[in-house]
C-alpha cells in the first residue's frame, strides 16, 4: 500500500496557487500509483475557507481514485464539525478512538487541540492497548515536535504560542509505525521512533510564507519501507544572494541575469546583492547598474530587490590601497584569506572617507 502524505496547504480561494497545488499533489497521486492521500491538518487557512470551498472540494476529491484522509489542524479544527461532506472516499479523523481500517492498516487520528504535554502523553498512554498488533499501525498529528531543532519562523505566521508539542520518548511502548506530522512547514524531515518507526514533517507543499524557501516536497512511501521525500513543482521562495566583485571579469548585470535564470520556473525570489562595483571597469554607475538589476528581477521576484553594493572606482585608484594589494599579493596566504584582507581594507577606506 502506497500513501501520499502532505500538511499545511492553507487553502483560501478557489483556483488560486494553493489550490492548484492540491490540484497538482493528486495528480501526482494519480501517476504515483498511491491509494492514500493523507494531509495532516490545516488543509483550510481559516473555518471560513473550509465553508466556502467545500463544494470545490467535493469536486476535485470525489472520484479520484485516491482515497482522503483528512485531520483538523489548528487553523482548521473545527471545519469538519456536525457531519459536513467532502466527498466520496474522504475520511476525516475527528475522533481519536475511532481510526480508519483501510486493508493492512489502521490510521489513527489526534486532532488538534490547545492543550499541553501531559494531556497529549495521557492520551497515548490510552492509545497504547488498542494498537493493531497484526497491522499496520499510523498515527496523524498536528503540532510541534520539540525535539526538532527549529525556530518559530518554521511555522509560519503562528505567533509565540505552543502547539500541541510532543517529544519522540512520548512514542516509547506504542506499536506505532508512522507518525504523519503537520504543522512544520519549512523543511521536509524525519525522525526514527524507539520502535524502529518514523516520525516524518513533509513541509508545506507550497511556500505559505517568505519563510519557506526552496522546492517544496511531499512524503511518498509504500507502507513498511522508510519515508521518501518526492520534489514537487508548486510555487515557493528562493533566496538568491549575490556578493559582487570588482577584481572578477565580466559584466556584474549579465552575472545576475544568468543566475536569476537559473531559478526553478516555479520559483518568486528574493534576491539580495551586495559587494562592490569598479563603475570605470564596466562602463556603468551605480544607478544604471540599479536599474540594470532591476529590469532583470521584474517579474521574477517576490518583491523589490535589496541592492546594498557599492562603487569604490575612487578606492580602488588610491595609491595607499594599490600599495596594500601589492603587499597582499607577496604573502603567501591563500585566496579566502587575501580576500577577508582586502574587504577589511576596502571597508576601513570607505568608512575613513565617509
Amino acid at each position: 500500500m502506497k500513501i501520499l502524505h502532505t500538511a499545511d496547504i492553507h487553502l483560501r480561494e478557489h483556483g488560486d496557487d494553493r489550490w492548484k497545488a492540491l490540484q497538482r499533489l493528486i495528480e501526482i497521486g494519480k501517476q504515483e500509483e498511491v491509494e492514500a492521500f493523507v494531509i495532516s491538518g490545516d488543509l483550510f487557512d481559516k473555518d471560513i475557507d473550509a465553508e466556502n470551498l467545500r463544494p470545490k472540494i467535493r469536486e476535485i476529491f470525489s472520484g479520484s481514485g485516491l482515497k482522503i484522509v483528512l485531520l483538523p489542524g489548528n487553523h482548521d479544527s473545527e471545519s469538519y464539525t456536525g457531519g459536513m461532506y467532502f466527498g466520496e472516499d474522504v475520511s476525516i479523523l475527528t475522533n481519536f478512538n475511532k481510526p480508519l481500517e483501510y486493508k493492512n492498516v489502521r490510521i489513527w487520528g489526534l486532532p488538534f487541540e490547545p492543550i499541553g504535554g501531559e494531556e497529549i502523553l495521557g492520551k497515548l498512554r490510552l492509545l497504547a492497548s488498542n494498537l493493531a498488533a497484526d497491522k499496520m499501525n499510523i498515527l496523524l498529528y498536528h503540532g510541534e515536535l520539540l525535539d526538532a531543532f527549529f525556530s518559530r519562523r518554521d511555522f509560519g505566521d503562528e505567533g509565540e504560542g505552543r502547539y500541541m508539542p510532543v517529544k519522540l520518548s512520548y512514542f516509547r511502548g506504542l506499536k506505532l509505525d508512522y507518525v504523519l506530522a503537520g504543522h512544520f512547514h519549512s523543511k521536509f524531515d524525519t525522525w526514527r521512533l524507539e520502535n524502529g518507526g518514523y516520525f516524518v514533517y513533509p513541509g508545506s507543499p507550497i511556500s505559505i510564507t517568505e519563510r519557506e524557501i526552496g522546492q517544496r516536497k511531499a512524503n511518498i512511501f509504500e507502507v513498511g519501507s522508510p519515508p521518501e521525500e518526492h520534489l514537487l513543482n508548486t510555487p515557493h521562495f528562493e533566496d538568491v544572494n549575490i556578493e559582487l566583485d570588482p577584481f572578477l571579469d565580466g559584466e556584474p548585470a549579465e552575472r545576475v541575469k544568468e543566475r536569476v535564470g537559473r531559478v526553478h520556473p516555479e520559483a518568486s525570489i528574493i534576491l539580495s546583492i551586495k559587494g562592490y562595483i569598479n563603475s570605470e571597469k564596466i562602463g556603468m554607475s551605480e544607478a544604471e547598474l540599479a536599474r540594470r538589476m532591476r529590469e532583470i528581477a521584474k517579474g521574477k521576484c517576490r518583491k523589490e530587490p535589496s541592492l546594498e553594493f557599492s562603487d569604490i572606482r575612487v578606492i580602488l585608484e588610491d595609491d595607499l590601497f594599490r600599495n596594500f594589494m601589492s603587499e597582499l599579493e607577496q604573502r603567501n596566504y591563500d585566496e579566502e584569506k587575501k580576500n577577508q584582507l582586502r574587504d577589511l581594507a576596502i571597508r576601513a577606506m570607505m568608512k575613513a572617507r565617509a
